[in-house]
This record gives C-alpha cells, structure tokens and sequence, in this order.
C-alpha cells in the first residue's frame, strides 16, 4: 500500500507498491531493500539507547528537530531540492504529518517498554492495517483468501497478546494502535507524494513531527547528559534517513512480494541485539505469534503481485 515515493519516519514497516515494469530491478531492489533493513535496525535499537535516558516523548521531539535541521541545511545547499517544495493539498499534509507524529510517539513508547522483538513482529501487523483501511479509503476490493490472510494475522497479535491471561502492558496496546495510525498515514502517502513530491511530502512531516512534540515532550523534557545518548539520537537521525532513503528505491526497483521476505531478517537482527545489549529473550507465545503474521503478511503481499499482474 503505498508508493514508491514514500518516506517512511514512523516506526513501523515499509508500504507495499508495485515496481513500475520499465524500472524492474530486482538485484538492485533486494540491496536496497538489505539496506533497509540494516538502518532500521539499527534505529530500533538507537531509540531504545535513547530512551534509557530520555522519556520517550523527548526522543521523538530531538528527533524531530534533529532530523528539521539537516533538512533546512539540505535545502539552503540544493536549488534543486528548494525547487522541487509544494504543498497542493496542505490539510492532507497536516492530517497525515499529525497521524505520523502520533503513530512515531506510540512507537517510541513501545520501543522503551516491551522487549524489542515483540515490538518488531507487532509493528508487522502495519500492512495488514494498511490493506484493511485500502479497502474504505481507495475503494479496492479485496478477496476471500487475502481477507483470510488479515484474520490469520490478528490470530497471530492475539497469540501474543493474550488477553485474558495477564493484564495487558500498556506497550502492547501502543504496539498495536502506532501501527494502526501507520497504516492510515500509509494510505495517504500514495497520493501526496504523486501531488507534490517526496521532498514535500517528507518535509511536511518533519515540520509537523517538531512543532506537535513540543506541547507533548515539555513536561518531561531533558538535555542529555550522556555522551551514548547524543550519539544514539543522532544515530537516530541519521539511520531513520538511511531507511527512508532505501525504502524508496528499493520498492521502485522490485516488487513486494520479493521484498517482503527480506524486511523480516528485522525481527532476527533486532532479536539479536535486545538478547545482547539488554537481556531480552522472545517467549514461545511471541514466536507462535510472528510465524502466523509474517506468514499473514507475506500472503497479502504475493496476492497484492497477482492482482497487479492481473492473475
């Protein structure tokens, strides 16, 4: 769900969109693609650095800012890029730019919270949102087996939510409803970035992102003290670029069904970092539960390749 177009700041996983014919590059997508998922990894586990420090909200505003000020900077040096900034729909801009702040605030909350693998598989659930929320907002249909699929992948967050067994942590549910508010932001990607470019698109984002966290991140605002914690948020900045970056070319080069599969080495490198850097071990529900979204979500995308292709 998306377009090739996107910039991708939030927390979740990547849209979904079919590479254009004239521009199919499937080796060149799949490393694009292994560069996404590397900086996004690495972003994850940047936030969680972060948030040892900082409250979670105040990483989202330095991150906002942090990322608005290498913005302007790129501006000030490019014509081009300077040339390239319209805003033909500003309300969707300022709608989608507020989802996106929500959606990341949400996110970063959960990164600082629950163990890092059960954030990653929950933040899977994204495309599943997205091809629900395609259906109301694009008008597409979809059939009985994809409408299967999205079932089977909230069996899946159920398996490890489990409700009714323990009181449910609160980032659990922010897991959930960032990835929601991801897929809706998602959806209105598609058609501001065909408007006005994903130069526009992006920066409208970062403005918002700023201007939102400073009412939200003021009450528990800090400077960081620590040296980790700075290069962590700018890490941050910069990963989170990276991913965008990648994103992009990647879906513009190859088809989702082809990276799909890819995005979930997520989940093993990001495992592997919260059971080295912090003690975290994924539990048999967890795993039970991934296996049933990846799976999920890998069948939306191979149905979303057929229908394009008309089959």
């Amino acid at each position: 769900m998306g377009n090739r177009n996107n910039f991708i700041i939030g927390p979740g996983p990547s849209p979904m969109p079919v590479a254009p014919s004239d521009e199919r590059d499937n080796w060149r997508g799949l490393k694009w693609m292994m560069l996404s998922v590397l900086s996004s990894s690495a972003m994850t586990i940047a936030t969680r650095y972060a948030t040892l420090e900082l409250d979670s909200r105040a990483v989202v505003l330095m991150r906002g800012l942090l990322t608005l000020a290498l913005l302007l900077g790129m501006l000030a040096a490019s014509t081009k890029m300077r040339g390239s900034i319209q805003f033909s729909k500003p309300w969707s801009h300022l709608f989608r730019g507020i989802l996106i702040t929500v959606s990341t605030h949400l996110g970063f909350y959960t990164i600082a919270t629950i163990p890092l693998a059960t954030t990653t598989v929950l933040f899977f659930t994204a495309p599943i949102f997205a091809t629900i929320l395609a259906v109301f907002i694009h008008g597409e249909s979809i059939g009985p087996r994809r409408i299967g699929a999205i079932f089977a992948g909230f069996a899946g967050t159920l398996i490890i939510l489990r409700p009714g067994f323990d009181a449910l942590e609160l980032g659990l549910i922010t897991a959930i409803l960032s990835s929601l508010i991801f897929a809706s932001a998602l959806t209105m990607s598609r058609n501001l970035a065909k408007a006005d470019g994903p130069t526009s698109t992006y920066l409208s984002s970062v403005v918002i992102m700023a201007i939102v966290s400073l009412p939200i991140a003021a009450p528990a605002f800090t400077m960081p003290e620590f040296s980790l914690t700075w290069i962590a948020l700018f890490g941050l900045v910069i990963t989170g670029s990276i991913r965008g970056i990648a994103d992009i070319e990647a879906y513009r080069y190859a088809d989702a069904a082809l990276l799909t599969p890819v995005t979930y080495l997520r989940l093993v490198f990001i495992g592997t970092a919260g059971y080295l850097f912090f003690a975290e071990t994924i539990d048999t529900p967890t795993l039970i539960g991934a296996a049933v979204i990846v799976s999920s979500t890998l069948y939306i995308a191979q149905r979303e390749r057929a229908k394009k292709n008309g089959s």
